[in-house]
């Protein structure tokens, strides 16, 4: 078929013959899955999306006049876009879903980038069949003129754009039941959008509205609702019409009052009202179950009776809270108070920002690439990015993290890291006690990125003047540095860390019980590298010893300059002064410096070792298998004086084998557990290289991850014995079956720490791995952009996963129990049906709604299957994970989300004040 006839330009038409040579050995090189299967063309994953289908046409393959469900990326070139939309009538006449969402690019931060789709050809309108659009996360500011002429469409997906408003052409769509517009730029609605007579769900959270048309009451088929985060400040009485509605979302937004006939709606299951204005609400409203008020300052105060006429009424800083681990919510003039259900409070003080600004959120597992530690400094939280990244606020905003309180507080303090112009730096922290257990670190923040708690040696600092000055330890009295006059031309910020060292250890090390050594001291100053007069440091001797009785020749001063981990002797080049308590000497520069007293002579690698084992960690690996479900598999490092009290916590739903010897390991270190002899990684996580799981070690954190194992082996003729390994770094290409050669190592360096036996015990009956192969369901993606999808496949790996914990499971879904008694009758003698049943007739249902993964997961929570919850949380970060990797498998995208500046490279010395 030529190009004209098409309606193709020439010039791209010429593309095609030289992009099928070019797009068929990229796929081989890369192995890349089929791209048509079935009815369904997906090109989303893949680069140059739409020159594989150019050349599809071009071949005039005849599956694609059989295709019904098309993927495209949004981050396609427009011209060749437009260009290749223009020709879907044609191509694909039976199309029926047309995806062209932007989102899987990511910046060099990690945040979403939107997709170049500005507009869509005016002969998209031809697609007579197409029942579902989405077009998320693009850099639409109109909607294409196209889009309200496809009649038969039923879903339209249009959040994550710039639209400022919707035409009155949409009320054309007299079919369309779901219409999404989320995180857009609305102000306004128009009124044609009542006469949807078939609109069953409207979602338009995260926008700038300021009120509803009255024609909004039309919505006759209407059951939910979402208006969350917008600025409305009043709602129209027609909204009492809406007799389907059983769902209305209203929270965040500056309501001060809402109609009385909402009470009356004779379906409605939930009224969100959280953190509006509302001060007081209809009585029927007030005492309803299904009615959420949190966050308003009912009953509050109002101009009383000898208030000046006139006075307004100061609306109370709306408060938000917020359950999951990445989302976003809006900030206006008025100021609000956040909290996250992951351990952050957030407080903007009213003026905080001129304009309204969405605010977005993440917290990230922690990872040496996103976690910059000092060789003494501790991990007490995990990782919060808050976005727009450097954006400066007009006063700072509070910020509460809660954290691990650490084990040892003696000379030691807790801190709050950020990332500030590409350089690492301790915010001033104040901590509040909640609970015992229970403790916040609280900052001022003028601007947002990274942050996390640290715990690090107490620092003192001072600013160095020309005239000189005095800094002194404030939890060792005896440590002190003397800068003298002229030392600096221009003041300079001058900063000092002290490590407590064990008086049992360094004998232990060396074999001489009359070892001893000082404090371990680090030195930091801004500025030029040296100063220009010697500055004075002063140590105390190491215990035991004194100025009169030490024999010199013993004494050595050891110094280490970073990066470099080796530790010189300098002895012979300063001059010791002794006291009887202490000794002082003259540098130029700083760093580290520790004074030692032994009888060895070439002490700087003892030194390094010590240094070493100052830093490391006494630590158990423990491996258990659920007593009701042996296929789930507890892997933990715990350190030595809290594995019994762990032990005892889980053993009750856990039994395996005993915890491994003691093994030494370093703060953030990487090691990884591999599963042999027969046993694999059930399914694929994010955390999962070439089947073994990947941790990193945090000495106040769990370190602890579930997972799901299979077997290759026939269980229903004997049970499988298999073990689990450990071994330090990250996974390489290649582990040993065996760990014999590396558990003959048994030094710091090697690789193998411990192997733990595991047991799939023998299958009864005709339970297999097969067990839902004879489930006939149609294709199915439950979820939506924001919280991610979950397949059918994952499904079914959650049904398996369930077990006698299904009803529970169900009721917290909502579904009611009478369907439950039917779903057991129905399904007598087969708990895998009922499971599979249950499971997929409720996300058949919720199939497109948003929010549907979370209610799963919050479902499994209260259910007592956090477990489970975790899995689908992995699936789901895998997803967006494989987005990532499947663009830079052809260096399209940044290889390093993380922050710039870090790496795990290195271990960076204690970050700058």
């Amino acid at each position: 078929m030529a190009a004209e006839a098409e309606g193709l330009e020439p010039e791209t038409a010429a593309v095609e013959d030289a992009a099928g040579d070019a797009t068929d050995a990229v796929d081989a090189r890369l192995g890349a899955p089929p791209l048509l299967v079935g009815n369904r063309l997906s090109l989303d994953l893949y680069p140059r999306g739409c020159h594989r289908l150019l050349h599809l046409c071009a071949q005039q393959v005849r599956q694609l006049l059989e295709v019904e469900f098309l993927q495209l990326s949004g981050h396609e070139d427009p011209q060749l876009l437009q260009a290749t939309l223009a020709r879907l009538p044609w191509s694909l006449p039976r199309l029926r879903s047309l995806v062209l969402k932007g989102g899987q690019h990511r910046d060099a931060l990690g945040a979403c980038l939107r997709g170049s789709l500005a507009t869509l050809p005016a002969s998209l309108s031809g697609l007579a069949h197409l029942a579902h659009l989405d077009l998320s996360f693009n850099s639409l500011e109109t909607l294409p003129a196209c889009v309200p002429q496809l009649c038969g469409l039923d879903a339209l997906l249009l959040s994550h754009n710039c639209l400022s408003e919707l035409p009155e052409a949409l009320g054309a769509l007299a079919a369309l039941t779901f219409l999404a517009a989320t995180h857009n730029r609305l102000q306004t609605l128009p009124a044609a959008l009542g006469s949807l007579s078939s609109l069953q769900r409207l979602d338009l959270s995260e926008n700038l509205l300021d009120a509803l048309p009255p024609e909004i009451g039309g919505l006759s088929s209407l059951a939910e609702l979402n208006l969350a985060s917008n600025q409305l400040q009043g709602l129209p009485a027609s909204l009492a019409g809406l007799r389907s509605l059983r769902l209305l979302v209203l929270h965040s937004n500056l309501l001060a009052s809402v109609p009385a006939g909402l009470a009356r709606l004779p379906l409605l299951a939930r009224l969100d009202l959280r953190d509006n204005q509302l001060r007081e609400v209809p009585p029927e409203l007030l005492n309803a179950p299904f009615v959420r008020l949190q966050g308003n300052p009912l009953g509050g105060p109002s101009p009383g009776p000898h208030s000046p006429p006139g006075t307004p009424v100061v609306p109370e800083m709306p408060r938000l809270l917020l359950t999951s681990d990445l989302d976003s919510f809006a900030v206006t003039p008025l100021g609000c108070s956040v909290t996250l259900a992951c351990g952050v409070r957030l407080q903007f003080p009213v003026g905080a920002t001129a304009t309204p600004v969405t605010i977005r959120y993440r917290l990230w597992l922690p990872e040496p690439r996103l976690v910059p530690l000092g060789p003494h400094d501790s991990l007490l939280s995990g990782v919060l990015e808050l976005q727009p990244h450097g954006v400066a606020f007009q006063k700072d905003v509070g910020l509460w993290l809660l954290f691990v309180p650490p084990r040892a507080r003696r000379c030691r303090e807790v801190v709050v890291r950020t990332l500030s112009d590409n350089s690492w730096s301790d915010l001033e922290t104040h901590l509040e006690e909640e609970a015992p257990k229970r403790l916040w670190a609280r900052c001022q923040v003028p601007h947002f990125s990274w942050f996390l708690v640290v715990s690090r040696p107490v620092s003192d600092a001072c600013l160095v003047p020309p005239e000189g000055t005095l800094l002194c330890s404030s939890g060792h009295p005896g440590v002190k540095v003397t800068f003298p006059p002229g030392a600096t031309e221009e003041p300079r910020h001058a900063r000092m860390q002290v490590v407590r060292v064990g008086s049992r250890e360094l004998p232990a090390l060396l074999g001489e019980p009359e070892a001893a050594a000082s404090p371990l001291l680090y030195l930091s100053q801004s500025g030029p590298p040296s100063f220009l007069r010697p500055v004075t440091v002063q140590l105390p001797l190491p215990p035991g010893v004194t100025g009169l009785s030490l024999d010199r020749s013993h004494l050595h001063l050891l110094y280490r300059a970073p990066p470099a981990a080796t530790w010189d002797d300098i002895t012979a080049q300063v001059a010791l002064e002794l006291t009887h308590l202490y000794a002082r000497f003259q540098v130029t520069h700083f760093s580290w410096y520790w004074l030692w007293y032994t009888t060895k002579t070439c002490v700087g690698g003892l030194a390094r070792k010590a240094w070493e084992r100052l830093r490391l960690h006494r630590v158990s690996l423990i491996a258990l298998q659920r007593r009701r479900d042996p296929e789930q598999v507890l892997l933990q490092c715990l350190p030595r004086n809290k594995v019994d009290s762990t032990l005892r916590r889980l053993l009750e739903r856990y039994r395996g084998p005993e915890p491994s010897e003691t093994v030494e390991m370093f703060e953030g270190e990487k090691f990884f557990a591999a599963f042999e002899r027969g046993i694999n990684v059930d399914a694929d996580r994010p955390d999962c290289v070439e089947g073994r799981v990947c941790f990193v070690f945090y000495s106040h954190l769990k370190n602890l991850k579930e997972v799901y194992v299979t077997t290759t082996l026939d269980r229903r003729a004997q049970a499988v014995r298999g073990q689990v390994s450990f071994y330090r770094g990250e996974v390489p290409e290649e582990v040993p079956e065996e760990a014999e050669a590396a558990r003959q190592k048994r030094g710091a360096d090697a690789p193998w720490m411990a192997t733990l036996p595991l047991k799939l015990p023998r299958l009864r009956g005709s339970k297999g791995p097969g067990q839902g192969a004879g489930l006939s369901l149609a294709p199915l993606n439950l979820g939506d952009a924001e919280t991610g999808f979950l397949t059918q496949s994952n499904l079914l790996n959650v049904a398996g996963r369930l077990g006698p914990d299904w009803p529970a499971v169900a009721l917290h879904l909502g579904l009611p129990y009478r369907e439950l008694q039917r779903i057991r009758h129905e399904f007598r003698d087969d708990l895998d049906g009922q499971i599979r049943h249950m499971l997929f007739s409720w996300a058949e249902r919720q199939a497109g709604q948003p929010g549907a993964v979370g209610l799963l997961v919050e479902a499994l929570e209260q259910s007592d299957r956090r477990d489970v919850a975790e899995e689908v949380r992995a699936v789901l970060e895998l997803g967006r994970r494989k987005y990532q990797e499947g663009i830079q498998r052809t260096s399209l995208a940044p290889g390093d989300l993380g922050p710039p500046g870090s790496s795990a490279s290195r271990s960076p010395e204690p970050a700058q004040t």
